[in-house]
């Protein structure tokens, strides 16, 4: 079988199944694992998958910055920012990552609502000033531009400080046994920190995210208290999503 042929089949069946497993292609194709594994790197030099050990996962779609992901899954992030709006309790302390849907929550907060919401990105802060009784506090540090977030020594250390009711976390990757997981290492580790601060942590995950991973890993998914996935998620999504030890819930 010719490279070309061998790297669409490879595709082909990450797409069908979720996951390769480099031993098992090497016995059915009659090749070397090698000779798999360098398909695997050369794909994921291109982008179209993520190498794991073994084998490999689909790449997360939600690798572009900011700009690009406002234009994925409007809809369906708009209903996440709603339903994450409505966990917010007046006189809590919550953390806001950055991202395109943590501006959703920002933008349908209760009009009235009264609380704290601390967070590394200057965008949903903007987003945030809107709402006349909300205080914000920011944490500063080098901007990273792609994500339009505050990573850094200087988050992690002004985090180590806070005492937060709520994380909303924000994923590129979102796996039962790869975890949630991201694109860059200081923004992962920021969000570790941040993390590792809140009572109770909530990722809202767009249908890119979803049984994909990114290079970087923030935690377990079992380690966050909930997942918000859009109602049309396939019900084997939610299963294996379940299956990683998190609950999980249609929004």
């Amino acid at each position: 079988m010719l490279t070309t042929q061998r790297k669409k089949l490879l595709l082909a069946r990450l797409a069908a199944e979720g996951q390769l497993v480099a031993k098992a292609l090497a016995l059915e194709l009659g090749t070397s694992e090698d000779t798999i594994r360098r398909d695997l790197r050369e794909l994921a030099a291109e982008g179209r998958l993520q190498r794991v050990h073994g084998g490999a996962l689909p790449a997360s779609a939600a690798m572009g910055d900011l700009a690009v992901r406002g234009r994925v899954a409007v809809a369906d992030k708009v209903a996440l920012g709603r339903f994450g709006a409505s966990l917010v309790k007046p006189g809590q302390v919550v953390i806001l990552d950055g991202g395109t849907t943590a501006l959703q929550v920002a933008r349908q907060l209760a009009p009235g609502l009264r609380a704290t919401f601390v967070t590394h990105s200057p965008t949903v802060a903007v987003e945030l000033a809107r709402h006349a009784g909300i205080e914000i506090r920011m944490l500063g540090g080098r901007l990273f531009r792609h994500s339009m977030v505050n990573v850094g020594a200087d988050v992690i250390a002004a985090a180590s400080r806070l005492r937060a009711d709520l994380f909303f976390l924000g994923a590129t990757g979102v796996h039962p046994d790869a975890g949630l997981s991201t694109g860059d290492a200081e923004e992962a580790a920021v969000k570790r920190a941040l993390h590792g601060r809140a009572a109770e942590t909530v990722v809202l995950a767009s249908p890119e995210k979803l049984m994909a991973a990114s290079p970087f890993l923030i935690a377990p998914l079992a380690a966050a208290s909930l997942l918000a996935v859009p109602r049309a998620t396939p019900a084997r999504v939610t299963r294996a999503l379940r299956a990683g030890g998190i609950e999980v819930r249609r929004i």
